[in-house]
């Protein structure tokens, strides 16, 4: 089986290095416009499965050119090539699948590819990263072991080991991502009624072993497809959790309209745009660089089976080995979509169109996977009374 990762940034190098210790795939093609760079990491990794391609994703003669050198493609670019990507692989009769970015509609651009997608006998998953990805899965999960579905939250967060002030955050992730998600309104469900609230707001106190009381915040792409997927529940809500304060102190940033793309201002005669600024100063004091970052998720899915009230809980807590290169959202993200392609290659995933993660990735079988990556996926439930919805 055949391989094709596209974009060699910190998450495609994982999913490479992931993909090449896998006995199901013979080969890895990495793809990206800076082959040296590659080049250099597969020699530095010593990757003997995994090949340099040079690909210039804004040619789309060249893009469905290199997906169609494997039986899977991977998508590891920024979110705004999720859709282009998906319809050149279609096109080259490839499977693939991304690590979502639920900003401006592009995932329910790639889902209404769902007929193409058939007639051309492929699988196409988006959102396969952390949030909108595992958490997908996991609620999918919950969700196949109840008769019905009344409620779910979600918290995810990626944050740092060691917090250090003013905003206690380091970036593991696009901050270009960050900021979309800390700018365009939150998708959620509140007493049966989908509704649209403003990101930043709904803060509460959580509590995680080993870190205290984090605070968490509505932010947009959260929830995902999982408002379509479960759209009789009273309650869906995705929050993001960071170290208490925050969301004020970006809410501050955003409210001064440094996040605005339209901001422009003049300086010594040139018009600069305020977010890029903004933006690259961020990225300098925010540098994770060797300092430890790690993963906090947690998945409430309530609802009724066989008349009682059932609670099912999945709840992880990852930290970055301080001996490894790899960060802890590295290692979650890069897990998570590895394990999905190989899932596609070996057979296990056989359904053919486009499908969001909770509708076709087996949950047992993705949390024994992501447990042999050092992942750790806790599942806990409860019953209570007898109930009537």
């Amino acid at each position: 089986m055949k391989i094709v990762v596209l974009g060699a940034g910190l998450m495609g190098r994982e999913v490479a290095r992931d993909l090449s210790t896998s006995d199901k795939v013979d080969k890895v093609y990495l793809a990206d416009l800076d082959i040296q760079a590659v080049n250099d990491f597969i020699q530095e990794a010593n990757l003997q499965k995994v090949e340099a391609v040079k690909l210039d994703a804004e040619n789309e003669q060249e893009l469905q050119e290199v997906i169609s050198k494997g039986n899977v493609c991977v998508n590891a670019l920024f979110y705004e090539f999720n859709e282009r990507v998906a319809k050149a692989a279609i096109n080259a009769g490839v499977h693939s699948i991304d690590l979502g970015g639920h900003i401006g509609n592009i995932t329910d651009n790639i889902l209404s590819l769902d007929d193409k997608a058939k007639e051309k006998n492929v699988t196409i998953i988006p959102d396969l990263g952390l949030a909108p990805g595992m958490i997908n899965i996991l609620v999918g999960y919950g969700a196949s072991k109840l008769d019905h579905v009344e409620s779910i939250q979600l918290y995810v967060g990626g944050i740092p080991v060691k917090p250090e002030p003013p905003l206690n955050y380091t970036r593991v992730f696009s901050l270009e991502g960050v900021i979309d998600h800390y700018t365009e309104p939150a998708k959620i469900i509140q007493k049966g009624q989908l509704t649209e609230v403003e990101s930043l707001t709904g803060v509460e106190p959580i509590y995680f072993d080993q870190f205290g009381t984090l605070e968490a915040f509505y932010t947009a792409g959260g929830t995902s497809t999982l408002h379509k997927t479960f759209p009789n529940v009273k309650t869906l809500e995705y929050k993001t959790v960071r170290y208490k304060g925050h969301a004020e102190q970006f809410r501050l940033l955003r409210d001064l309209g440094f996040f605005d793309r339209d901001n422009v201002v003049n300086v010594d005669g040139v018009e600069v745009k305020v977010r890029s600024v903004v933006r690259e100063a961020l990225k300098k004091k925010l540098y994770l660089g060797k300092k430890q970052d790690a993963v906090v998720l947690r998945a409430i899915i309530v609802g009724e089976k066989s008349g009682e009230q059932v609670t099912y809980e999945y709840e992880t807590i990852l930290k970055r080995d301080e001996n490894s290169e790899m960060t802890a959202m590295a290692q979650v993200t890069a897990g998570t979509i590895s394990s999905v392609a190989i899932m596609i290659a070996e057979g296990t995933i056989t359904k053919r169109g486009v499908f969001p993660p909770e509708t076709i990735v087996p949950g047992k079988e993705y949390i024994e996977k992501m447990g042999k990556r050092g992942v750790v996926i806790k599942e806990t439930s409860h019953r209570s009374s007898i109930v009537k919805w």
